[in-house]
């Protein structure tokens, strides 16, 4: 008899996710532990093993659909366990031999995309229902402001477009299908001689738009679906953005010090499997910055009107990935040598980079660090990552003349920028944090020094 087998439990908070790919099919023989499917959510991408073993009879979810914590997702009889899968079957001896084709040159791994670029069919033109007997309908029209708004920029006429809707009410698919129809007869009615349409046959039904394009009354465009990890990322930034108080606080460290004792050290770290960078000398920083000033290190819990002060300091690193941007989890920093953190990042951004992040890789975090020195660029304003209090940003360092001790000196400079909820955090208090941890980058030797 078959076992239902479950979405368990994806995380803290987490009750559902997209499902990104099925990994297996109907017929397969499962392992206990084996992956069998890919759920993406707002924190990660994931692969969920299966706690059965068994024969695969029935898969009831399809990718993209939204899933549950606790949905059925496979059907596996566990009587075929032991079953191998079957061998395959020899080629007729009977059959001539053949050539064997030279296989392809492998294809360049592609440029990271923010965007899935795989074409999916255009849900709007497809969906819309349009009754055989429906008619344009003179005078004055139902619609939905944003219809009308729309119907305006396509320079359309709600009185010709038809509906099937027996009220009346035009739709915005309905809209945008009457202008991709209007758009593809246009070219070939305006080049036809009237003899030529007189003694034309009945035009054939209009085609389906392209799915991969669409056009507007300034022109064609191309349209690229958002994949699910831009899709959480977009409405997680958002909610981050209109929910608390951004300001952004601005600094440089002088690192021209630091610089020399990363290439003092680093060929020590690499021995150890790792890399020495600025961003790991900053990581060893910030738990101390955090002690200091514990209103950085805190959530705000406003249905019961206190503040959570975090005793633990576990700092989030945003990663860009060719699927989004990831924001792992590196634990308990301020109990980390610079040379484990030098180990573990790197492996941690390729682990996102890989999609291999677990759901508790991306949990826990109590601030953020978000560099993009690499890209080039003089300072940003990174966005809070909720429900967190503040975030620090890293810019690209360049040399710069500073003055000191009379003269003009070339230094090296590391711009920072401190983003943070001034429901929290007044000016004056970034102001000291954000100092404070400059000051601490440009002599490391402060931390020993100081309780």
């Amino acid at each position: 008899m078959a076992k239902e087998f479950k979405l368990p439990e994806l995380g803290e908070n987490v009750e559902s996710g997209t499902v990104g790919k099925v990994l297996v099919k109907v017929g397969d023989v499962v392992a206990a532990g084996q992956n069998v499917l890919e759920i993406e959510t707002d924190k990660a991408v994931a692969e969920i093993p299966s706690s059965l073993a068994g024969k695969v009879t029935e898969i009831r979810v399809k990718e993209g659909a939204t899933v549950r914590v606790g949905q059925v997702i496979l059907l596996v009889d566990e009587s075929a366990a032991g079953a191998a899968p079957p061998a395959a079957k020899p080629a007729p001896e009977a059959a001539p031999a053949k050539a064997e084709a030279p296989k392809p040159a492998p294809k360049p791994a592609p440029e990271p995309e923010l965007f899935d670029s795989t074409p999916v069919p255009a849900p709007a033109v497809a969906a819309v229902p349009v009754s055989p007997d429906a008619k344009p309908r003179p005078g004055q029209v139902r619609a939905a402001p944003s219809v009308r708004a729309m119907a305006r920029e396509l320079n359309v006429d709600l009185n010709e477009v038809p509906t099937a809707d027996p009220g009346g009410r035009v739709t915005a698919q309905e809209v945008l299908a009457f202008a991709q129809a209007r758009t593809a007869t246009a070219a070939p009615a305006a080049a036809a001689s009237p003899e030529q349409a007189s003694s034309a046959p009945a035009p054939s039904p209009t085609p389906a738009p392209d799915a991969e394009s669409g056009a507007d009354k300034w022109g064609a465009f191309s349209v690229q679906p958002m994949n699910s990890v831009r899709r959480k990322t977009a409405e997680h930034m958002a909610d981050c953005w209109n929910s608390i108080p951004h300001v952004t606080h601005f600094d440089k460290a002088d690192i021209t010090a630091l610089e020399e004792l990363r290439k003092k050290f680093g060929k020590k770290v690499d021995a150890a499997g790792g890399k020495l960078t600025i961003t790991s000398f900053v990581l060893k920083a910030l738990p101390e910055a955090l002690k200091r000033f514990p209103k950085f290190n805190a959530s705000i819990d406003l249905d019961n009107q206190r503040v959570l002060l975090k005793n633990y300091h576990n700092i989030g690193v945003a990663v860009d990935t060719p699927n989004g941007l990831l924001v792992p989890v590196l634990r308990d920093v301020d109990r980390k040598s610079v040379t484990e953190l030098s180990v573990e990042l790197p492996a941690l951004a390729k682990k996102a980079r890989d999609r291999k992040l677990s759901m508790e890789d991306m949990q826990g975090g109590t601030f953020t660090v978000s560099n993009l020195g690499g890209l080039g660029g003089s300072g940003f304003t990174p966005i809070i990552n909720k429900p967190e209090v503040a975030i620090l940003g890293m810019s690209r360092s360049q040399v710069e003349p500073v003055w000191a001790n009379g003269q003009f000196a070339p230094r090296l400079m590391l711009p920072l920028s401190l983003s943070y909820d001034h429901r929290l955090i007044d000016g004056a208090d970034a102001a000291r944090f954000l100092r404070w941890l400059c000051e601490v980058v440009e002599q490391p030797w402060m931390l020993f020094l100081e309780d």
